[in-house]
């Protein structure tokens, strides 16, 4: 039942802080508008609202006063099912986007009338979140990225052009100095267009062996390379001796997954990176790790370093940088500075003035433990900022555990007993699972923050979610369970069940999936996993007969060990694996990410699960938060502003509003005043929408589109589509 006490003195403090951040807002700075902070005036929309990724239209026909009365405009159905987080691209009054399986269409953007798809014949699945357009003598180009490779579109016929790369497309394993077919490399999320270059990052594995994170500057033309930066230094360049010395030659990761911003006035490409491989152990990368975890500023013409900020060193928590940074323009002591702020996982929001890389706001060197695991060695300082403070709860105590209902809290609270919580920066141990809060999912997540210009206020949507994780001794060993234990129970946990719906459960795969779809999976990577190009066929086969199953075999005595029709991957039957390299030392795991949740499948910590922030970043001060999200069937037994889980980033507009949809739970697209936090419109669509909106003007109308995909058993069947919202034509018209 219900403690109905406990959700009034919540409704009680919802309300007191509204009135708190009400008064806050009247203490707003008014920045002045930066002359290049204004590409949201309405023509164009590029990933993140444009290359300074602040995600601001500076269009106003929607505002507080009728944003009420916005209705659909037009939808597009892909015609598939599945989930979505693609930001729609409008440029040239055309709008771009991926179907679930990475089909790239064009649309018209008043209509969205269906102008053309590419079908590189390749089926993809999970996150592509977006395209890159670059325009030159010759035309437009649409940049788009279909598994390790990415393509140059002609924008006006759909088609490859053929002169880029190998007819139209250049294949990303490529030029990482190791053997490329045992390589994985996803562009998940689009890079950026300077002049002739597109840059870009990707996506690979989290456990060794995997592929480096380089960042790689290509010609927008021909798909030759122009420059890499090495994130994992190789001799004599900077950071080298932050690694083991022959760390370049096997260790992976450091990857620029989230997107990337870039100041086209100065030339400088900004570049947030995720953990070293692998995330949780790191006997064989003892040493701080740059460039991992860290925002590091490029010449973007050359690749060469200009400053860097490494946020955790050595990290061992998988706390990836989960958003492009934002390129901002504050205001403090009578002068404006031109700067970058970069959100995190664990919660915090760092800043610095994006020229040289000095903090705005003070950062402190904080101790934290150290650990007890053979061969680990931590790096005890970590970096905190002094301001803003964190966005999201930093320590999960006994007084923060579910009290939605007596039964629920007592389990919560024996469980809790058993974990280790002490805040951040804890290293895992072996036989008891460490809180990670919030959890690895963040906090701050991929789909970016958007600033106002305007006011200097800063819109951070956050999860507010408890996860655990811990260590085992890896046995090793070639049977099917030893090697699903090596490499799939870091995500799918010991026992196959996942944690659905971020990570699915493997019991029953084999009904569900036939064994050629499985393969592909594992070689080539699907939804959020990355591929296994190193391990060979008969290691899959034992695999996939155990996740099947249940059964183990000997790598090549089970199912599609001898030379198959079936089992043969995309390199073939019997290809050979990668020999792994005999300094990486693999001798405990991960035993998974588990969230923390009741038995009923609501979070097991007090709410708020989830949060949007407005963060005053002349001062630091925050001017509201409120919480986002709401689950409808507990909404209905009176237990309200809860919060979600959410996915997805805001738009801020310079009519008033903050636009978001993000919400795993309730499937609502949303509008909030941008001064007070306060709701003003809301929708229910047929999907979540897991994604951030784009913003354009076109036909005399202003357009806010939004990506919907599958979430959940009550939609997860539903066509993925984009719906265009927009005020009525006037009568008449």
């Amino acid at each position: 039942m219900i403690d109905k006490r406990r959700v009034w003195r919540r409704s009680v403090f919802l309300v007191g802080l509204m009135i708190l951040t009400a008064t806050e807002a009247s203490r707003v700075f008014t920045a002045r508008v930066a002359p290049e902070q204004t590409a949201g005036a309405g023509s164009a929309w590029g990933y993140g609202g444009g290359p300074h990724q602040i995600r601001y239209s500076a269009l106003s026909q929607i505002t507080r006063t009728n944003v009420n009365r916005l209705a659909v405009a037009w939808t597009y159905d892909t015609g598939e099912a599945g989930a979505l987080q693609t930001q729609p691209v409008m440029a040239g009054g055309r709008v771009y986007g991926y179907t679930p399986s990475h089909k790239l269409f064009s649309l018209n953007a008043a209509t969205g009338e269906h102008l053309w798809t590419f079908d590189s014949g390749i089926r993809g699945s999970g996150p592509n979140r977006g395209v890159m357009v670059w325009t030159g003598a010759e035309g437009t180009r649409v940049f788009a990225a279909v598994t390790n490779y990415l393509y140059a579109i002609d924008a006006t016929t759909g088609k490859p052009i053929p002169a880029f790369g190998t007819a139209g497309r250049i294949d990303l394993r490529e030029h990482l100095n190791r053997e490329p077919e045992s390589q994985g490399v996803r562009l998940t999320t689009p890079g950026v267009v300077y002049k002739d270059f597109v840059i870009v990052g990707g996506r690979v594995g989290e456990g060794l062996p995997t592929s480096p994170g380089d960042v790689r500057a290509y010609d927008v033309r021909t798909g030759a390379l122009r420059w890499s930066f090495h994130t994992i230094p190789h001799p004599g360049e900077f950071g080298y001796e932050t690694w083991p010395k022959e760390a370049w030659t096997y260790s992976g990761g450091a990857n620029s997954w989230p997107g990337m911003a870039l100041d086209e006035a100065r030339g400088i490409v900004y570049v947030p990176t995720g953990s070293a491989a692998s995330d949780f152990y790191g006997a064989d990368r003892l040493g701080d790790n740059l460039f991992a975890n860290s925002l590091i500023a490029l010449d973007a013409a050359t690749g060469k370093r200009i400053w860097h900020f490494q946020m955790v060193r050595h990290d061992l928590w998988d706390r990836d940088l989960p958003s492009p940074p934002s390129l901002v323009t504050i205001r403090q002591n009578g002068r404006d500075i031109a700067a970058v702020a970069q959100a995190t996982k664990h919660g915090y929001l760092f800043l610095f003035d994006r020229t040289n890389g000095v903090p705005i706001f003070p950062i402190e060197y904080k101790t934290f433990p150290e650990s007890a695991m053979p061969g680990e060695v931590v790096n005890r300082m970590q970096p905190i900022p002094t301001k803003p403070r964190p966005f999201a709860r930093q320590q999960l105590t006994q007084d923060l555990l579910s009290t939605r209902t007596p039964e629920v809290h007592t389990w919560a609270l024996e469980q809790f007993k058993t974990f280790r919580s002490e805040g951040q920066f804890v290293p895992f141990d072996v036989g008891r699972q460490t809180v990670v809060f919030p959890g690895f999912d963040g906090g701050a997540e991929w789909g970016g923050q958007a600033f106002d210009p305007q006011t200097g206020l800063y819109y951070v949507n956050a999860n507010d979610l408890a996860w655990t994780g811990g260590l085992a001794p890896n046995t090793g060993g070639q049977s099917g369970q030893a090697l699903y234990l090596q490499h799939c129970a870091s995500c799918h946990r010991d026992d196959r069940l996942g944690t659905p719906p971020s990570i699915p459960s493997l019991v029953g795969i084999g009904e569900r999936r036939s064994f050629a779809e499985l393969t592909s999976a594992v070689r080539q990577g699907t939804g959020r996993m990355a591929g296994f190009p190193s391990l060979d066929q008969p290691s899959i086969n034992a695999i996939l007969q155990f996740v099947s199953t249940g059964k183990d075999a000997v790598a090549g005595r089970g199912r599609g060990g001898g030379a198959t029709t079936e089992g043969r991957g995309a390199a073939g039957e019997g290809r050979a694996a990668a020999a792994p390299s005999p300094l990486i030392n693999n001798s405990f795991r991960f035993t998974g990410y588990r969230k923390f949740l009741a038995p009923d499948g609501y979070p097991a910590t007090a709410p708020p699960w989830g949060t949007l922030s407005a963060i005053n970043l002349n001062t630091g001060e925050y001017a509201w938060q409120v919480p986002l999200g709401e689950y409808p069937e507990l909404v209905a037994k009176g237990l309200t502003n809860t919060g979600s889980e959410n996915y997805g980033g805001p738009v801020v507009t310079a009519g008033g509003l903050v636009f978001i949809g993000a919400t795993n739970a309730d499937r609502k697209f949303r509008a909030f005043d941008k001064t007070t936090g306060k709701r003003l419109w809301e929708t229910v669509m047929r999907g979540p929408g897991r994604a951030t909106p784009a913003m354009y003007e076109t036909d005399g109308r202003q357009f806010v589109v939004i990506a919907t995909g599958g979430g959940g058993a009550a939609t997860e069947s539903a066509t993925a589509a984009y719906v265009a919202f927009a005020l009525p034509r006037p009568a008449g018209r």
